[in-house]
Parts: C-alpha cells; sequence; structure tokens
C-alpha cells in the first residue's frame, strides 16, 4: 500500500477542509475519532453482518468498498493529527482468525484505546485491524487505494460544491 502517498492525500484534503470551514485552530481529534466510529457503523450496516434477523443480503462490493474506504479517510487523519510520520507505520497484515461481526467489535474496541493513548502502537494495531477487515470483505490492497484516489476526488467536489 502506498502509504506515504495516502497520508500526502489526505493532508491535502484535510487542510483544505480546515481552511475552508476556518477550523485551523480547532482540536479535531475527538470529532475524528466519532467520525470514524460512526463510518465503521455504516460500513457494519452495509455488510449486514450483525442481522441475524433478516435474509436481505449484504450490500453491492462497490457500495461497501465505498463505506470501508471513508473509514481509511479518518484513519488516515487520525494519524496526521497525531503527527505520525508514514514512514514509522509498517502494515504486515496477517489474516484474521475472525469473523466479520467479531473483527468489527475488534475494530471498535481498538479505536476506544488509540483514542484513550493517541499512541503510534495503538494506532498501527488499530490500523491493521480495519485492513483485516477488508480481507474478511473480500478487498486488495490495490482495490482500497483505487477507491480511496476515486472517494478522494469525491470528497474535493463535494467540498467544492459546498457539501
Amino acid at each position: 500500500m502506498q502509504l506515504e502517498k495516502l497520508f500526502q492525500m489526505q493532508k491535502a484534503l484535510d487542510t483544505h477542509i480546515e481552511e475552508k470551514h476556518e477550523l485551523l485552530d480547532e482540536e479535531l481529534f475527538e470529532r475524528k475519532v466519532l467520525a470514524l466510529l460512526v463510518e465503521i457503523g455504516e460500513l457494519a450496516n452495509e455488510t449486514r453482518c450483525f442481522k441475524f434477523w433478516s435474509v436481505k443480503p449484504s450490500s453491492a462490493k462497490d457500495v461497501i468498498l465505498e463505506e470501508f474506504v471513508d473509514g481509511v479517510h479518518f484513519i488516515l487523519s487520525l494519524g496526521i493529527e497525531c503527527g505520525f510520520d508514514p514512514q514509522q507505520i509498517e502494515l504486515n497484515v496477517h489474516e484474521s482468525t475472525l469473523n466479520v461481526t467479531d473483527q468489527f467489535l475488534r475494530i471498535y474496541e481498538l479505536t476506544s484505546s488509540f483514542q484513550k493513548s493517541k499512541n503510534l502502537l495503538s494506532y498501527i494495531e488499530l490500523f491493521k485491524a480495519y485492513l483485516q477487515l477488508a480481507e474478511l470483505l473480500g478487498f486488495s490492497q490495490l482495490e482500497i487505494e483505487q477507491a480511496y484516489f476515486h472517494k478522494n476526488e469525491v470528497n474535493y467536489q463535494r467540498q467544492q460544491n459546498n457539501y
């Protein structure tokens, strides 16, 4: 994964948004954590992995991928917020032994842990767990990158259109 490129793109988008909305002097860490948690919930909702009471299938793969990438945006943004250097981040992802539902729960726990510690190790653990979820959902790192690049453009367009 081209982590440095993703960090650069996210930093540029974050700066654009913060300048446009006059947030350069605001502390945004907690809001970004909440945004990530909401995005994780939206992703879980699209996978329907926890909806044991329903026979309706999960959303289309492209819809799930777009929701997944929304989470990537906020994970990157949180890393930038903490001043982490992407060169210090190694994301060797091993296959998860959990099912999709349990992986979501683990990500929620790791997000909470990172929120409290704000340290690099807990950030890497969170990012790895999120990428493990991608594997469980059937996404390659190339698919994630391409979807991120596309969604980054969409996010700029949304800012231009006063989203």
